[in-house]
């Protein structure tokens, strides 16, 4: 049985907001069955003699037990008076669609007999509700607490909670752990310094390069994801692959050209999002790719920029690290989508996606938690969601960190797993 304990105020207004009010206010209660009536026997009946047996006690059932999850989320129910910006209803609908998944992979584990007591909270999308938080009583004796989701506010409650008793799970963000600095955090979307090194391990195991080319752009928002990506390399490889870097302005590459080689891979990091940059210099590596054998590896975020034109991409040979897959023909997705459609008519998002993921995975800890508690069974415990895979290591006094990480590159003009 899972317990639905609403926090949050009444709501008015748009659809969506009325649906919240609805699933927020209803908790999802295996139905109990009732034992027969029992028939009552007139004075005028005739009990047959009968030797007693006296019956052996039946085994009482240990019930499962309870296990409580407080989830907080930038609800901004605040705002209910004085209207959302546009902003501000992203976050909330995020905030909504997260729930939803994650109430529903609770709802899902119920069927196995396993019970969740589930708190609701607003976080407001403000570090100062986060810390206030942290003084609810609720969520201090909470087994689990989820969120809350944005690295401030996360920051704000975890420097508040430091015992060692709480789990708190960082459930949408990818901050380094080092940011939010405690001993009980579960970081789910792996930081960038993980996709630097899954880049880097395939192009040195992989690829085999045994020189890499950092193009560089100038801005300062590109230069940590070239910091990482370095740093890997050298580890994994004890200084043996040469790194060239290279500031380019204008998509002038003329200068590696004597260093490129004929025969083999040459293998070149991008690491920046600047679109202006991007559309000149790939199309500078393009033009040198119809000489030179050319292998690309771009910033994770490429995935989501419009502009880059796939087959291009598919030219230059090009892979991207990502955290999130969905495999759309998969029994299990399938299933996934045709629940959550018929439960909340509607579509779900990725925030619903991975909240169903999170709470399938945590849930099930939670459920078989082992004496020694359920954070001892983290790195011992993978997962295969839906949307994320799960394989955590412990960071000493920065708590687990997810490091599962797909590499992927194009054929046929879309993005797929790399061998």
């Amino acid at each position: 049985m899972i317990s639905v304990q609403n926090h949050l105020l009444q709501l008015s207004g748009s659809k969506w907001l009325c649906l919240f009010l609805l699933v927020m206010g209803l908790g999802a209660c295996s139905p109990k069955v009732q034992p027969p009536a029992q028939v009552v026997k007139t004075e005028t009946e005739k009990k047959p003699e009968v030797t007693k047996v006296q019956p052996k006690p039946a085994a009482v059932p240990t019930p499962a037990k309870t296990s409580i999850v407080s989830l907080i989320l930038p609800f901004a129910l605040n705002n209910l008076s004085t209207g959302y910006t546009n902003a501000g209803l992203k976050q909330a609908n995020m905030a909504v669609d997260f729930y939803q998944g994650f109430k529903m992979g609770l709802d899902s584990l119920t069927a196995f007999g396993y019970n969740f007591e589930l708190h609701v909270f607003d976080s407001q999308g403000q570090a100062s509700q986060g810390h206030a938080l942290a003084y609810n009583s609720q969520i201090r004796v909470s087994d689990l607490i989820v969120g809350p989701v944005f690295p401030d506010d996360m920051k704000a409650l975890a420097s508040v909670l430091t015992s060692s008793r709480n789990p708190i799970v960082s459930p949408l963000s990818p901050a380094p752990p080092s940011a939010i600095n405690n001993q009980n955090l579960i970081t789910v979307i792996p930081p960038l310094q993980y996709h630097a090194l899954a880049a880097a391990k395939y192009a040195t195991a992989k690829i085999k390069a045994k020189r890499i080319f950092i193009l560089n752009s100038g801005f300062t928002a590109d230069k940590e994801y070239a910091v990482l990506f370095k740093r890997a390399v050298d580890s994994l490889t004890k200084k043996t692959v040469q790194l060239t870097e290279l500031t380019v302005s204008k998509g002038d590459l003329s200068t590696l050209v004597p260093r490129l080689s004929a025969n083999s891979q040459n293998v070149f990091v991008v690491p920046s999002t600047n679109q202006q940059f991007l559309m000149v210099t790939l199309q500078a590596l393009d033009d040198l790719s119809t000489t030179y054998p050319v292998t690309l590896f771009g910033h994770p975020n490429w995935e989501k920029l419009t502009f880059l034109k796939a087959e291009q991409l598919q030219r230059l040979k090009t892979h991207i690290t990502s955290s999130d897959r969905v495999n759309y023909k998969a029994a299990s997705t399938v299933n996934f989508l045709r629940n959550y459609r018929k439960i909340y008519k509607t579509e779900p998002s990725e925030y619903s996606i991975k909240g169903f993921d999170e709470s399938l995975y945590f849930g099930k800890l939670l459920a078989n938690d082992s004496s020694v508690g359920m954070k001892a069974d983290l790195e011992k415990t993978g997962f295969a969601g839906i949307h994320n895979n799960f394989s955590f290591v412990r960071l000493p006094g920065l708590g687990w960190v997810n490091t599962s990480i797909y590499v992927l590159t194009y054929a046929n003009f879309e993005l797929k797993k790399a061998e």
